[in-house]
């Protein structure tokens, strides 16, 4: 029998996060801040919604784009929040989660050969994304003296003659790295000079802890609306993961093409979870509140531990993870991470899961109780004076 497969699927590495959270779910008594969840249930009034969505028979596809009453609160919650104007009948379109909106737009937009530019760590889809469109994914290794944050001087450097795209995922998974109004102004102009389109991931937009600025999205600058795929969605800010309900804003002429994608191989967002998401965003502004004060007071007291735990960490500002240097133990991110839930059952996930930059640090999540948080720290403390003595 021939080999069915495609070669170009059976090169793509499989995810490093879910090697450690395959690890974590065959072992007893593990702590495992590995998965990048809330852990938080979905607020009840949000729950309601879809029972009385099934109860009433509302189940049937809805239009390919997704309801358009959920298309308008997409389009008015991105106007509060960023003051962007966007055509909720041609300019937004409902997905299953952000993820499906990323492979959309990468379809959608890439010619072979189209390099597409991102930045390191990050989120493990683009790369194999990218190259199931037929791009050449460009990576530029974000800095830790940068505080991850990506720099003009690093745009530039990265840009040829066949760069199409350029990926922007902030706050971002797994750094916390955030982009500040002054970092994004920095890049814009050169954008816009270079005629790149930006496809800007802002799932964990509700979740940052910069108290002299709110989240700044780059639609929000002159020129950057008519060039930007904003993609964002119900799973980290609404704790609703479960319900794979995602969206998108940006262009018609994209977005006409993306929804053409996504009505010949998803058809339509599940019905239920469109009217629960419509009731998030009309009614679910205190529950993102709460959660992210409790996000913030658990990333402080993980600041604060590993502080005293003399392993050296830059401030996140964003998302709910933390991403400290552990190079001074002198072993790889996945040495570290492997021997943490071997001996002291703590899964972590190695650095390098999100690109060989990633080495030397290791993503801890903090959507986990601070009941368990003291307790994984506690088996860190016992696991670094350990590692201490073997020296």
């Amino acid at each position: 029998m021939r080999n069915f497969l495609n070669k170009k699927v059976q090169a793509i590495e499989p995810s490093g996060i879910r090697r450690f959270f395959s690890m974590a779910s065959e072992m007893k008594d593990v702590i495992s801040l590995g998965v990048g969840e809330p852990d938080f249930d979905t607020p009840w009034h949000v729950r309601d919604e879809a029972i009385y969505t099934i109860q009433k028979g509302r189940t049937f596809y809805t239009a390919n784009a997704g309801l358009l009453e959920l298309r308008q609160a997409i389009a008015e919650n991105i106007m509060r929040l960023q003051g962007v104007a966007y055509d909720p009948a041609k300019e937004v379109l409902v997905t299953i989660g952000g993820s499906e909106a990323i492979d959309l737009v990468f379809r959608a937009v890439i010619e072979p050969e189209d390099e597409v530019i991102y930045t390191q760590p990050s989120y493990v889809s683009y790369l194999p994304c990218v190259q199931l469109a037929g791009g050449v994914p460009v990576a530029i290794d974000l800095k830790e003296e940068n505080n991850f944050r990506l720099t003009r001087e690093e745009l530039e450097a990265a840009i040829t003659d066949k760069t199409k795209v350029l990926v922007l995922s902030f706050p971002n998974n797994p750094t916390g790295a955030v982009m500040t109004k002054a970092d994004l102004e920095a890049i814009v102009d050169l954008i816009i000079e270079k005629d790149l389109l930006v496809v800007s991931d802002e799932i964990y937009d509700r979740l940052t802890y910069n108290d002299d600025e709110e989240h700044v999205s780059i639609i929000s600058f002159p020129g950057m609306r008519e060039r930007t795929i904003y993609i964002n969605g119900f799973s980290k800010a609404y704790a609703m993961t479960g319900w794979r309900l995602g969206y998108c804003a940006g262009p018609a002429q994209i977005i006409e093409q993306m929804t053409k994608i996504h009505q010949f191989t998803i058809m339509a967002a599940p019905t239920m979870s469109q009217y629960a998401g419509l009731e998030a965003l009309k009614s679910g502004e205190q529950d993102v509140e709460e959660m992210r004060e409790s996000y913030n007071q658990r990333r402080r007291f993980l600041l604060s531990e590993l502080e005293r735990l003399g392993i050296p960490c830059f401030e996140p500002l964003g998302a709910f993870y933390i991403f400290p240097n552990i190079s001074q133990f002198g072993m790889t991110s996945e040495e570290f991470a492997t021997r943490l839930i071997m001996e002291k059952r703590v899964a972590v996930v190695p650095g390098t899961a999100f690109g060989k930059s990633g080495e030397g640090f290791v993503r801890i999540s903090y959507a986990y109780s601070i009941n368990e948080l003291k307790a994984a720290i506690e088996r860190i403390e016992q696991f670094i004076e350990e590692l201490k003595q073997e020296k």
